[in-house]
């Protein structure tokens, strides 16, 4: 499987915000990420950071 689990980077901590994305789209305003499982979130961030190996997704808030 190639999902990554998405993380919101807040000064040094990271919390999980969704796990297995297979979708992220900018947006005006922010990005929208969407799961195998259908579920769907806005999130009002930009794109930080990308890790293809470690299937991880790093957001901070715009």
């Amino acid at each position: 499987m190639c999902e990554a689990n998405a993380y919101m980077i807040e000064g040094d901590e990271k919390k999980l915000i969704m796990e297995a994305v297979d979708t992220v789209q900018p947006e005006d305003g922010g990005v929208s990420l969407v799961s195998i499982f259908g579920e769907q979130k806005f999130l009002k961030a930009r794109i930080h950071a990308l890790s293809l190996v470690e299937h991880e997704i790093f957001l901070k808030p715009s």
